[in-house]
């Protein structure tokens, strides 16, 4: 949600001399860091461009293989294809959409470089199994929180209980900053050499430099950096942020009480374990024998005003690209195609009215009885 805070921080950037490189970037970098508890935060372009250089830093490549969850959005994956190593998908857990550890402890060999969690919707995967496969293995533990801000672990917050942790700011996510992202680490020499890599790979930054405009550039790198207006949005949303994780957290728990009499609708919970949710949506999911036409009570929630989304469309080694690459065959990772051919995402964030989440409810137990009818 933005408003006249928002555009006030930008004019202010826009009124300044720097658009790049800045101290605001710099203050939201340090602000973000202290949010979650890490030691170090990166801004960057994208969640997507730390999934990229949390590989690529670390020289993961050709002949590597990369621990990737079948049910995640394709950039998780894409992010493996562009060092050129091998993404190897496992599924997930029915009651999560977590990445299972035991199917990650059957995929793990001698070529596994690297673990990448995605804590599906906000809950955290089950970070002591994982980790501690990863300490086995000498592997690097990268994960994926783009819907993960302020999601918890053993009282930890997501981005701080592996190697790296990378944020996604897209303008649906809990905060945003239009576009952007973040990587945070407890390693400092890992989060030095991801910065430089997110600016061609120059051993000295704009204001680091004694004569302007000389500097030399020492490691392969590209151009994955957050500009200054962007980061003054972030920094505004900052101070909102409990406010809108507020919100979210009494609209789940309205919504998930309002569909409980559902039975035949699976709605995961946002806690297991140690983990907590961030609550990023509500996840209903219908049964696997098909027997709720999803189509239909999609298109009867629309026809009420009722907004819908879908994670994800299909497991990502099913998609095209990956499915020629790599082989597929339906059926090779059941609870990733349940979960694509049945979830319902429904909303509660912070844009929420006080009682939508009973009228969302109400629309949603109509459509599913119009569609067994």
């Amino acid at each position: 949600m933005l408003d006249a805070a928002e555009i006030d921080a930008v004019s202010q950037v826009l009124s300044g001399t720097q658009l790049v490189h800045g101290p605001v970037s710099k203050a939201f970098e340090e602000a973000f860091a202290k949010r979650i508890g890490a030691a170090r935060a990166v801004s960057l372009s994208s969640c997507t461009a730390g999934l990229h250089l949390a590989l690529f830093a670390t020289e993961i490549g050709e002949g590597d293989e990369v621990i990737v969850p079948a049910m995640t959005h394709v950039a998780t994956a894409h992010a493996v294809e562009f060092c050129r190593a091998k993404p190897v998908f496992v599924d997930v857990e029915p009651d999560t959409g977590n990445m299972d550890a035991d199917a990650v402890e059957d995929a793990a060999g001698r070529n596994t470089k690297a673990i990448m969690p995605v804590h599906y919707l906000g809950l955290p995967c089950d970070m002591d199994r994982l980790c501690g496969i990863a300490k086995r293995l000498d592997a690097l533990v990268v994960e994926d929180c783009a819907l993960a801000v302020d999601a918890t672990y053993d009282g930890r917050k997501a981005g701080t209980l592996g190697d790296v942790g990378c944020f996604s700011f897209y303008p649906v996510k809990h905060m945003t900053t239009l576009e952007g992202g973040m990587a945070t680490s407890n390693n400092e020499a890992l989060a030095d050499a991801i910065a430089k890599r997110k600016a061609f790979g120059y051993d000295r930054m704009l204001g680091e430099r004694k004569v302007p405009g000389v500097y030399d550039v020492d490691a392969l790198g590209y151009n994955y950096r957050m500009n200054e207006a962007q980061a003054a949005v972030g920094l505004s949303q900052l101070k909102k942020l409990d406010a809108f994780q507020e919100a979210r957290a009494a609209n789940f728990a309205a919504l998930k009480a309002a569909l409980s009499e559902l039975e035949e609708v699976s709605i995961f919970e946002p806690r297991k374990g140690k983990a907590v949710s961030s609550h990023y949506c509500l996840n209903a999911v219908l049964p696997v024998d098909g027997s709720l036409d999803r189509a239909a009570v999609i298109e009867n929630l629309n026809a009420d005003g009722i907004g819908t989304s879908v994670h994800y469309p299909r497991p990502v080694p099913a998609m095209k690209y990956y499915a020629e690459r790599y082989g597929y065959t339906p059926g090779q990772y059941p609870v990733s195609e349940w979960l694509a051919e049945q979830t319902i995402s429904l909303p509660v964030g912070p844009h929420l009215a006080a009682g939508d989440p009973e009228r969302i409810a109400a629309a949603f137990k109509e459509a599913v009885r119009r569609a067994k009818a």
